[in-house]
This record gives structure tokens, C-alpha cells and sequence, in this order.
């Protein structure tokens, strides 16, 4: 039996909370930022949950189920 090993891609961009959720980063927050607003700008720099079959794919790549 192989050992399961980390992709270190999905490692750095994705985050799994206590209860199992996964966490990445929005995007369109890295440039062209003068033309977005503070409130939008606040917003982009928030969390959001994967969900449906990616969150499956993703917790299959970090190794946890």
C-alpha cells in the first residue's frame, strides 16, 4: 500500500477548518485595485467555503478522506 501524499498546490491555496469545511481566498483582489471600492476590496479579502464536488476533490488532494 502507497503512502497518500499532499499535493503542496492545493496545501497553499486551500484551508480545512475544525468541522471539515474548505476555506480558499476569492479572487480578483491582486490588481486593478483602484478601481474597486473599499467595501468590495474588504470583501475580497474574506474567506469564502468551497462547496459541492470541488470540496470532495480538494479534501481528496489535502489527504483527508
Amino acid at each position: 500500500m502507497t503512502k497518500h501524499r499532499t499535493r503542496k498546490s492545493a496545501a497553499k491555496r486551500f484551508k480545512i477548518t475544525k468541522k471539515g469545511k474548505v476555506l480558499r481566498r476569492k479572487h480578483y483582489s491582486r490588481h486593478l485595485r483602484a478601481k474597486k471600492s473599499k467595501k468590495r476590496i474588504r470583501k475580497l479579502k474574506q474567506m469564502q467555503q468551497v462547496k459541492g464536488q470541488y470540496r470532495k476533490k480538494i479534501r481528496k488532494m489535502l489527504g483527508i478522506g
